[in-house]
């Protein structure tokens, strides 16, 4: 039997096969509702304005049945032994996570583009964004109105941070309590395959952040209806999700199930797995790789690929390992020994996590490696960590010079673009876009978007909010910072992270400029646009980084210097070698004292270029047209 296939067993009136969870219409206004619910006696459905219909129990703890008269649109919620409750794989919340659940069909919606295939993944560029604050508006339809522009700086794929429903509409989204239903504020469901519709329509892949390592805390009914979640482990945001103790077999199909309803109904092309580490699951077949043997299955039958990225903060290469080889099957991870190396020899900062970097050398490992830490002692953890990553190949990493989490990190939220030069700023774009993996740009940073991304909250219980609060201070304090976070839960908080976008800046105006050319070259020059591990070096020479990519018709170089000082370089060049870029053009924010154009072929000889504080030049045997 197919491990994927659920059977329900004996349950009349259903259709053919086994039904999917919550409430599936089936047209003629008839519709199918399938929920877990091991420890009660009886289960119905209420369906608002019609009548309750008992549903019928089937085998491993499942209640099933079909309402007559419940079309799409109708709104309903389960009786469990006589308690109301909204059904937890519910697929709308239309009046928010308090009110009873909607029945939808996302997979009826229309997608004028249904024959999209995303790009290798590790050809990519991804653009991490928040619905609530990418636009004024705040929500799908409005974040439509800004696509024309990620496509005109050249991104080729849009990564939502999480979706699903939360309490109240400020959020950073990993508060979610009903996994299944796109927020409510951000339009539904319906604007949200509208949003996936218009991103695939520009040839934008579209990336879904995903949390399945705890449920929020204000408004969740899993709980209520099995042992979803697990005492044996702990998280810092909440229970932990039981996926390897008993009776996990039917919370493993609800995570699954969620993950895979995003592929099919919505016609996304990949997910965000958010912090894995805080999934515990010791069973020989984990979680996590069960379900990237499914998300494969899946891709099979959909004839596209399916990306499954990680976020896990254990440096561990098993985690983009095949499934074949024993690994967990992940298509890539977030890289934060990168970010975290590149930030601090930017900023200076060694508080918290910093403390483990500062170095040039630690930059050029991550460039030329994947992991800083592959088993060495961490004093942030007190600890080894790590594995060796330099047999990972750099398409199975995403690197960053900001993201959401590492703004939020900070008491006031600040961006790269308020810590550091227009200098540095453009050196930090230069490194993620020239070295090797899959790059992701953190919503604003193209122009040096200033305004802060703190963690916000909109819970409508005030003993909360002050848990909220308090809980946000002493995480600061653990950081090594002794300044007072904003308000998390204050609407002025919020109001402060929407994007600005004011283009009258011209010193905003020349940096989109660079990130816009920086991905013109990674389009056009196929050493920049994909790689293998042996054809990416990075080396350090005092405080010069040097990064060189090779294709089989290409050698690129890009010389950056991580100083304040001018230094020279020297550069042999048994080839031609041509300058792509630098940061002395005048159109880039610039002096406007160039390096030299091209350096003539010359084994006998070095060159000598001079940089500036902070200062890059980009160099390749292949000559822009």
């Amino acid at each position: 039997m197919n491990p994927h296939r659920w059977e329900l067993g004996g349950v009349p009136a259903l259709p053919a096969g086994s039904p999917r969870l919550g409430a599936v219409p089936l047209g003629d206004q008839r519709c199918s509702f399938v929920v877990w619910a091991p420890s009660a006696s009886e289960v119905a459905v209420v369906v608002e304005g019609g009548k309750t219909v008992a549903l019928f129990p089937a085998a491993h703890g499942y209640f099933a049945g079909v309402a007559e008269h419940c079309p799409p649109g109708s709104r309903y919620r389960y009786l469990l032994d006589g308690t109301a409750l909204a059904d937890p794989a519910s697929r709308s919340q239309p009046d928010g996570v308090a009110g009873p659940s909607e029945v939808v069909e996302p997979w009826a919606f229309e997608f004028g583009t249904s024959d999209f295939v995303a790009a290798p993944l590790a050809e990519s560029v991804l653009y991490e964004l928040h619905v609530g604050t990418f636009t004024a508006g705040g929500t799908f339809d409005s974040a439509i109105d800004e696509l024309d522009s990620l496509v005109e700086l050249g991104v080729t794929a849009v990564e939502a941070m999480p979706i699903a429903q939360f309490s109240g509409t400020r959020n950073w989204g990993y508060d979610g309590v009903f996994p299944f239903a796109a927020q409510h504020s951000y339009g539904g469901p319906a604007a949200f395959s509208r949003f996936v519709d218009a991103c695939h329509r520009r040839g934008l892949a579209v990336v879904l952040d995903v949390v399945y390592n705890h449920i929020g805390p204000e408004g969740a009914v899993l709980s209520a209806f099995g042992p979803y979640f697990t005492d044996r482990y702990a998280t810092p945001w909440g229970e932990a999700v039981n996926v390897d103790g008993p009776t996990s077999d039917p919370v493993r199909r609800y995570f699954i199930e969620n993950a895979l309803s995003w592929f099919r109904d919505f016609g996304l092309d990949g997910l965000r797995l958010d912090a894995i580490h805080g999934i515990v699951d010791p069973t020989a077949t984990p979680f996590l790789a069960e379900l990237a043997d499914a998300t494969a299955e899946l891709a099979q039958v959909l004839g596209r690929p399916l990306w499954l990225i990680a976020e896990s903060a254990d440096n561990n290469p098993k985690v983009v390992t095949a499934r074949s080889a024993g690994g967990l099957g992940m298509d890539a991870q977030w890289n934060d020994d990168f970010h975290h190396a590149l930030h601090a020899v930017l900023t200076g900062e060694r508080l918290g996590y910093y403390g483990d970097f500062g170095e040039v050398d630690q930059l050029a490992r991550a460039i030329s490696q994947g992991f800083c830490y592959q088993g060495e002692y961490s004093a942030y953890r007190r600890r080894r960590h790590g594995a060796p990553s330099v047999g990972v190949e750099p398409g199975r990493f995403v690197i960053f010079s900001l993201n959401h989490d590492h703004a939020g990190n900070r008491p006031r939220g600040e961006r790269l673009a308020s810590l550091v030069d227009a200098a540095r700023l453009r050196l930090a774009a230069v490194l993620v876009l020239c070295s090797p993996g899959v790059p992701l740009l953190f919503m604003g940073e193209e122009y040096g978007e200033t305004s802060p991304f703190p963690y916000f909250v909109d819970h409508a219980d005030p003993v909360l909010l002050d848990r909220v609060r308090r809980g946000r201070a002493e995480e600061m304090v653990s950081y090594g910072w002794d300044e007072e976070p904003l308000d998390a839960t204050a609407p002025s908080t919020f109001d402060a992270a929407v994007l600005t976008r004011d283009a009258s800046d011209p010193e905003r105006a020349a940096l989109t400029s660079l990130y816009r050319r920086l991905l013109a070259l990674r389009r056009r020059h196929p050493a920049l646009t994909r790689s293998t591990r042996h054809a990416s070096t990075a080396k350090t020479n005092g405080g010069v980084l040097t990064i060189e990519r090779h294709a089989p018709a290409e050698h690129l170089v890009a010389l950056c210097n991580m100083t304040a000082a001018s230094v020279e370089v020297s550069l042999a060049n048994e080839r031609a070698l041509h300058r792509l870029i630098d940061s002395t053009d005048p159109a880039l924010g610039g002096s406007g004292e160039r390096p030299v154009e091209t350096l003539s072929a010359d084994a006998s000889a070095k060159a000598t270029i001079c940089l500036a504080g902070f200062g890059f030049v980009v160099y390749s045997t292949k000559q822009e047209d």
